[in-house]
């Protein structure tokens, strides 16, 4: 529990900022309850209303909690959720920001990823999205190349660019934890995008491994690996072309991750990274329901915005 102490106060006192006055929900299951315990210490300290709540893990990323969870998130202030799935694309998520809680998503979160990630300064991960969305947030289009062999193109369209910073200070935000992230639904996409850092089932690839999808008119076409097809094709049985959706374009601003760790959570938030994703993106600005999101973490990107570069955040890993 010691070990988990300074980071669970982070969460608490920086990045929720709770107050006496607020009740709060920490969502867990068994399989991140020591997280979750931590978590629950941190709030007591700053608050008598606060309870653990406990179910068994989902089944997928996205996949709904049990009503009694969902109803616990609604009525709650503010609500930490470490969990073995992912609650960020749920609409028990949606509903619990809807009805004004504050919320932070913990997905797959370790012990280990909750150390490192939960040590940075979150004002200075919320200072490199400003900077990066100054220089996307009015761009037409965005380009992103590699020299494993990414080169891709989307069309923003009506959407905005948002961030993800870890500050998570006014009713009905949400924010992942660990934070530092600037990204967007996009309305298309068109071209190829080669993943060579972290992407589930996988964890982190070796080197020279590389996971490759063609993109057409906004939907992944072709995918060169045969689990990640499996999982979408299955999606796709309940969902039609909705599991194939480039559900989202995401850029790393948390330059205090400096390594990949195989960890989609942590890594997606290293500085000078760019994340790309398939399937859901109705919690994030789009307007696609499906089963699945899939985050590929991409190194050493170039970014342009309407042609011109990006500067990105830097001393994120290599």
């Amino acid at each position: 529990m010691s070990d988990l102490r300074g980071p669970a106060e982070t969460a608490i006192r920086q990045c929720l900022d709770v107050q006496a006055e607020e009740s709060c929900a920490i969502v867990t299951d068994e399989k991140r309850e020591p997280i979750g315990n931590a978590l629950y210490e941190a709030a007591r300290e700053r608050t008598d209303d606060v309870a653990v709540v406990r179910y068994p893990p989902g089944d997928t990323h996205g996949s709904e909690p049990p009503e009694p969870v969902s109803a616990a998130m609604a009525a709650a202030d503010v609500v930490l959720a470490p969990t073995t799935k992912s609650l960020s694309h749920t609409r028990a998520r949606t509903d619990a920001n809807d009805a004004g809680a504050r919320v932070a998503t913990l997905p797959g979160i370790t012990e280990d990823v909750f150390t490192v990630g939960l040590d940075a300064d979150y004002e200075s991960i919320a200072s490199h999205c400003e900077d990066v969305r100054e220089q996307v947030d009015d761009a037409e289009e965005v380009r992103v190349t590699t020299d494993a062999g990414t080169d891709i193109t989307f069309g923003i369209g009506d959407r905005e660019f948002l961030s993800d910073t870890g500050i998570v200070h006014e009713p009905g935000e949400m924010s992942n934890l660990p934070a530092g992230e600037v990204f967007v639904s996009p309305e298309t996409a068109d071209g190829t995008f080669v993943v060579d850092g972290t992407m589930m089932p996988h964890g982190l690839l070796e080197d020279g491994e590389t996971l490759t999808f063609e993109v057409e008119d906004g939907l992944v076409t072709e995918i060169s690996d045969d689990e990640i097809r499996e999982t979408v094709e299955t999606a796709a049985e309940e969902v039609g072309d909705a599991a194939y959706n480039l559900a989202e374009l995401g850029i790393g601003t948390n330059v205090a991750v400096t390594e990949l760790v195989g960890s989609v959570l942590l890594d997606e938030k290293a500085g000078g990274t760019v994340h790309i994703a398939i399937g859901d993106n109705a919690g994030i600005g789009g307007d696609v329901d499906a089963p699945i999101h899939l985050d590929g973490i991409l190194r050493e990107p170039t970014v342009f915005a309407d042609g011109e570069e990006v500067t990105l955040p830097t001393g994120g890993p290599r």
